[in-house]
């Protein structure tokens, strides 16, 4: 071989050679700078006595092998949680940390995690902390002070809680599975809050009213709230249900049925289903509520009006000689001529105005710390969402639409979505001794127009339950 070949081969000889030294530094260079484990989410800022938290990790390349949680506090490290073994890229880790059962104490300290992976490097890196957060050790729970309450409640029936809370983030009121929210009431330095709190028609009185309230750290506390239940029975009706109301209703609330289907396997699905959705969106409904109370003296029965049906009315609904559903009507029905004018029942502000599903066209107003009315089956609207109105304004007009028989108003008092007799409400005296009452005692300001006036129209007596009535 010439010689000026053999120069030749060996120049590219060791040029391969050095593409592939620096070839293998730059790649063993690339593992040794990879990322390792991060932490994708935040600790809470605070931790109680018990405070459960997820903490989401995530390996850039390769597996989490191992985890260690740490809480720093004056110098000593204490292990809240560890975990040695494949992880997968991203983990999960849920965490109940007991502050008192692993001897921390209230004040400043520092949550560290530390985290490895299984991604090979040249060389090994030192263990060390991949997140360090400021959290607070909070040990104390809140404090509740009762200042009064409704004395007497009834299934379907509403009453007032007052009280002072401190050191809470939540609070609100529960009457077992049901949670009313609490609002700010009264001067800034008393620091008191109310609640209006609603017992369903079929509330079990051996079921506990309490106040709950929890702080930033997770700690709760609890007082129960006395109150003398008394018994209430509610009436019950039969309507019979007729060919003709059926061809008429069910094409109207369910056009999607199959022509097929039988019809009164379509009114089961509106006075089932389409019931519980509309029950559904007065709950939510209810969650928007001013801070306030925007309501004054006792609520109005519509003039000349009559109640024909009654609030929690348990109905029996008979087709063709035999029963085919049961169903509870909350509220009342209230009789006029037709298309007679709908006032408010008090002041308040449109939260809704729409069509909803069995009610027919609909519109809710509020007036403030979760007390609402509801009119429904109207025939035509004359307000909208946002629009502020005073008592006795006109409203609506009465009407047929949705599930109703007839002309007629279907009326409704609903506090925080939970449907109560509209004739406690009726009641200047029955508003000053469960409302105003508990607010004078706890030394708070009464509501406007809370106490009972010469010359307030008597409440509306419900209507006796008849035996029996056609749907046409």
């Amino acid at each position: 071989m010439p010689q000026r070949s053999r120069t030749k081969v060996w120049v590219l000889f060791v040029l391969f050679l050095l593409l592939a030294v620096v070839g293998s530094v730059s790649y063993l260079g690339w593992r040794q700078t990879v990322p390792g484990v991060q932490a994708v989410s935040t600790p809470p800022r605070f931790l109680g006595q018990k405070t459960p938290f997820t903490l989401s990790l995530e390996a850039r390349r390769g597996n989490v092998t191992r985890v260690e949680v740490r809480v720093v506090q004056s110098g000593t490290s204490t292990t809240v949680a560890k975990q040695e073994s494949p992880l997968g890229r991203r983990v999960e880790i849920p965490l109940v940390v007991e502050s008192g059962a692993l001897g921390l104490r209230e004040g400043n300290a520092t949550l560290e995690v530390w985290a490895r992976d299984d991604f090979w490097r040249p060389l090994r890196r030192a263990d060390r902390a991949i997140a360090g957060y400021p959290i607070t050790i909070d040990l104390t729970p809140p404090k509740i002070e009762l200042l009064a309450a409704t004395r007497y409640l009834s299934p379907g029936g509403t009453g007032l809680v007052a009280f002072r809370v401190t050191g809470a983030a939540r609070t609100d009121v529960s009457a077992g599975p049901l949670v009313f929210p609490s609002f700010a009431y009264g001067p800034e330095d008393r620091g008191a809050r109310v609640a209006l709190i609603a017992l369903p028609w079929d509330f079990d009185p051996a079921v506990p009213l309490a106040i709950r309230s929890s702080d930033e750290a997770g700690n709760a506390a609890a007082r129960g709230v006395p109150a003398e239940i008394r018994p209430r029975k509610f009436p019950r009706d039969t309507i019979e249900i007729k060919d003709a109301f059926l061809q008429a209703k069910v094409p109207e609330l369910l056009p999607q049925r199959p022509a097929s289907e039988p019809l009164p396997d379509g009114f089961l699905i509106i006075n089932r289903d389409l019931r519980r959705q509309a029950e559904e969106t007065k709950r939510k409904v209810g969650a928007s509520t001013a801070n306030k109370p925007l309501w004054q003296g006792p609520f109005i029965q519509p003039r000349n009006s009559k109640v024909f049906a009654n609030f929690a009315e348990l109905r029996t609904y008979v087709y063709a000689g035999r029963e085919i559903d049961r169903q509870v009507h909350f509220g009342y029905d209230l009789a006029s001529t037709r298309q007679s004018p709908v006032p408010a029942a008090n002041k308040g502000v449109v939260v809704f105005a729409e069509p909803l599903t069995i009610y027919g066209n609909t519109v809710v107003i509020d007036h403030g710390l979760g007390l609402q009315t509801l009119y429904a089956h109207l025939s035509s609207t004359a307000v909208k969402v946002g629009d502020a109105v005073e008592k006795g304004q006109e409203i609506a007009r009465t009407g047929s639409t949705g599930l109703a028989i007839g002309d007629h108003l279907h009326y409704e008092v609903l506090v925080n979505g939970v449907s109560v007799t509209p004739l406690e409400w009726w009641d200047g005296k029955w508003i000053r001794d469960h409302i105003g009452k508990p607010l004078k005692e706890a030394g708070l300001p009464e509501i406007a127009g809370a106490e009972a006036r010469d010359g307030e129209p008597a409440p509306a007596t419900p209507a006796r339950p008849q035996r029996s009535r056609r749907a046409r």
